[in-house]
């Protein structure tokens, strides 16, 4: 297997190599030209500062001069695509370049019609010479191309160095758990306002890219400690209808090699097309999936998740101006979890069932002025409710080697947020050199009105007898709001073409822990070489989280007692605990430095060294102290986790194919009784004493691949291999104590292989086309086990259990 590993790693090795020795002197012109926009009265007005890109046979990129001018000088011959960026403008346009000519060009900036991002792809891109954030992305042809089992856009997160899916199915990125990352879909909020983790799903067809934002030092961002995802969405087609179906034939299910029923329904169908012409824009996509994902441990008719989820994406979006536009959007996601959590040691029996409801609306209108500036203003709603519900009334028993009963906790959440943004970014201000200043101020009010009943729990030893007996106090209904309010302001500073700095400075007031907190942040950017290739960024500053709604609820909580039985089931000990929230709540904060350098090696290849580092501190995690018969189960928010990470990465291009590689040797550790662990969606019924370790998605050593290849026969092929080390796991015993330090012992490495295949064909009828191929996961059908034993008392105490078996899925989309 590691063989096959090292050929890939040989493979891209080779190919690099490639790239620097390419070398020939070929004939060459020059573009010169102009940036500027015309107002309603069709008087022009020149933009400074602009950023400029040139592609073609090669990437070079240059910044107009007070006057709007610009040029690119020894430009090889051939036809190029020229980009033109500036605070809330853009443009683009085809030129041809002659040798020993000079091609003169005129570009109209217009107001553009989607959220502005500036990112660094995770293709073959240029060394970003511009921004100090670390920022990572998966651009629109990625989206497309690459192996996506379940064809969710969170699934392509992992595409990004420092970005896993642990061990419970949840997205951690740089060494943080979900809750504490942020998570938007274009630039709004789309968090659950209870836990804090990710809450939306959208139809991936209407996704132009996904990007990981680590490192924003740009002082908009806050309300995480972690690190920041963005989804962007597709702008609807102005000009032509546009629709596509897939996925419309059902994948069958088999069981021993007999067909035994459906295994997943996937329709997705999208519209795209003009309203009004070059005016106003829709695009709607709807998709429907019933899946049904196997627990291999466990007997085949009864080994099976399901999941039943709706999802629909609204979009309009609209020209209203040359300076002008807006984008109305609408999705709901109502979802079905049959049996979840389950796992080898939990039969369908004893798991719950999720079911989850919501639906956002988001306008955003973006105004440029005469000047340049930019004013954009955003408003979003969103209602999110959970319910989890026991699939049987029989008493709750964790056994040695199963689990019986039915699930011990049944939640009701009902959530809503409204949040109004409001953000202005200057034009260029020239004093001892460029400042883009930013400025801007939030407001949000979320609620939370929940319902929490548990049940009775029986720990029962290897003898067969109960051990231990946890109780709770009557069900509990609660309700609960706040208010929070941001502001802040940003400069970009360019103090020459080679050095740029990023200062901002946000405040974050949250009604919850009555404060108000200072974030200041500083980044910069310097041109180590006059031709921009070898660039040293970094930067520092501070990042305060929001407390999601279900920590200061928790003193309304039943409250637990916990007694220790004899064989015959009598009361030995029996300890009382209450809920207490211990020296109050303030908001989790983190404190990110990072150091990296990019040096563009050819125009093709590009190395990237990068070190982050974050330390967070006012964390949550619970403890439970005893006195005699009486106890606490303390809430408190001493808890910190420390995240270093050193990077190195390689990102190539030949001809139209990229390759994309990279090691990240990381350590997260920090306090292991998260709050949601016992709390949240899958809840644990025992808690022991908090430990300080290694966190449950500590991966110290991981490669990652993955590519886009332009292959024979007009084949694009997309490869992906994922190796790391194995997740960490603590041992136990029959009374479900932890049995030394946790998290000490870890699973086999993990190593996943994945490949997706694609060829367009064209039909028969005019403009119409298909997509045709198939995808193929664990090609070497690697046991990735996600179940082990670790009960010392238990016969099978350190077998692994529950891999992934190699699967393949048809791919059939048709687009006109």
């Amino acid at each position: 297997m590691m063989q096959r590993v090292a050929s890939i790693a040989l493979a891209f090795g080779l190919l690099t190599g490639c790239a620097l020795g390419q070398s020939a002197p070929e004939p060459s012109g020059s573009i010169q030209g102009v940036v500027f926009t015309t107002a309603q009265d069709h008087a022009r007005s020149v933009v400074p500062g602009t950023k400029l890109s040139l592609d073609g046979a090669l990437h070079v990129e240059t910044e107009s001069d007070g006057e709007g001018m610009f040029a690119f000088s020894t430009v090889p011959t051939g036809s190029y695509t020229i980009t033109a960026q500036a605070a809330g403008l853009t443009a683009t346009q085809n030129i041809e370049v002659r040798a020993g000519s000079v091609s003169q060009l005129e570009l109209e900036m217009r107001v553009q019609a989607v959220t502005e991002s500036a990112t660094v792809t995770a293709s073959a891109a240029p060394v970003d010479a511009k921004g100090s954030s670390g920022t990572d992305a998966v651009g629109e042809s990625a989206v497309v191309h690459m192996p996506n089992r379940d064809e969710h856009f969170e699934n392509l997160l992992p595409l990004v160095p420092g970005v896993v899916r642990g061990p419970n199915g949840q997205i951690n990125m740089k060494g943080a758990r979900a809750s504490q990352n942020g998570s938007l879909v274009n630039s709004a909020d789309v968090t659950d306002p209870a836990t804090g983790t990710t809450a939306i799903n959208i139809p991936i067809d209407v996704v132009s890219k996904v990007e990981v934002l680590s490192t924003p030092y740009d002082p908009e961002y806050g309300k995480f400690t972690g690190a920041v995802s963005n989804v962007e969405t597709r702008p609807g087609n102005f000009n032509k209808f546009r629709m596509s179906a897939q996925n419309l034939i059902p994948r069958l299910r088999r069981l021993d090699g007999s067909i035994m029923g459906i295994a997943a329904v996937t329709p997705r169908i999208t519209f795209s097309g003009p309203i009004v012409k070059d005016r106003v824009a829709f695009t709607e996509s709807v998709e429907y999936r019933y899946e049904r994902n196997p627990v291999t441990s466990l007997p085949p008719l009864q080994s099976d998740t399901q999941s039943e989820t709706f999802d629909s994406y609204t979009q309009l979006d609209f020209n209203i101006s040359k300076k002008q536009t807006a984008t109305g959007s609408f999705a709901i996601f109502p979802q079905k979890f049959r049996y979840f959590g389950l796992n080898t040691f939990t039969p369908q029996a004893s798991t719950p069932d999720l079911h989850e409801r919501g639906y956002q609306a988001y306008l955003q209108h973006r105004y440029v002025t005469d000047a340049g500036d930019l004013l954009t203003s955003q408003l979003s709603f969103r209602k999110f409710d959970a319910n989890l519900l026991p699939n049987s009334d029989a008493p709750y028993q964790l056994l040695v080697e199963t689990t019986q009963g039915g699930f011990f906790n049944h939640q009701d959440r009902d959530t809503t947020r409204t949040e109004w943004e409001e953000i202005y970014r200057s034009h260029p201000h020239h004093f001892l050199g460029s400042h883009e200043l930013n400025t801007g101020l939030d407001l949000s009010r979320s609620s939370y009105d929940g319902r929490q009943e548990f049940l009775p729990v029986d720990v029962v030893g290897v003898a067969g007898y109960p051990l231990e007996r946890i109780q709770f106090g009557p069900t509990s209904t609660f309700s609960t709001d706040k208010n929070e309010t941001a502001w802040f302001i940003g400069d970009k500073w360019t103090v020459s073409n080679r050095l740029t700095f990023d200062l901002g400075l946000r405040f974050d007031r949250d009604s919850t822990t009555d404060s108000v907190n200072t974030a200041p942040r500083v980044g910069f950017i310097l041109g180590l070489t006059g031709d921009g290739k070898t660039v040293l960024k970094g930067g520092a500053g501070f990042f305060y989280d929001r407390v999601p709604l279900n920590i200061p609820t928790f003193t309304d909580l039943p409250a637990r007692t916990v007694s220790a039985l004899d064989p015959s089931g009598q009361i030995l000990t029996s300890t009382n605990y209450s809920n207490v929230i211990s020296n109050g709540l303030r908001n989790p904060r983190s404190e990110v430095s990072n150091l990296e350098l990019d040096r563009q090696v050819t125009s093709d290849f590009l190395v990237r060294v990068a070190y982050q580092q974050r330390h967070t501190v006012y964390d949550f995690f619970l403890n439970p102290f005893t006195s005699g018969a009486s106890g606490v189960l303390a809430l408190s928010d001493r808890g910190n986790d420390i995240y270093k990470e050193l990077q190195v990465t390689g990102r190539y291009r030949i001809h139209n194919s990229t390759l994309n590689a990279s090691y990240v040797r990381s350590r997260a550790y920090g306090d292991l009784n998260d709050f949601n662990q016992s709390f949240g969606n899958n809840p644990y019924a025992v808690i022991q004493p908090n430990q300080r370790g290694r966190l449950s998605f500590d991966a110290p050593n991981r490669f990652l691949a993955w590519g886009e290849i332009a292959a024979p026969w007009k084949l694009t092929v997309a490869p992906a291999v994922d190796v790391h080390t194995g997740f960490p796991y603590s041992t136990i015993n029959q009374y479900r104590e932890f049995v030394g330090p946790r998290n000490e012992l870890r699973f086999p490495r993990f190593v996943s292989a994945d490949l997706q295949v694609l060829r367009e064909i064209r039909l028969p009828i005019k403009e119409k086309h298909a997509q045709v191929g198939f995808g193929v996961f664990n090609i070497f059908n690697r046991a990735n086990y996600r179940d082990v034993q670790n009960d010392l008392d238990s016969y099978r105490f350190g077998e692994f259990f529950n891999g992934i078996s190699r699967s393949f899925h048809g791919k059939f989309a048709l687009e006109f």
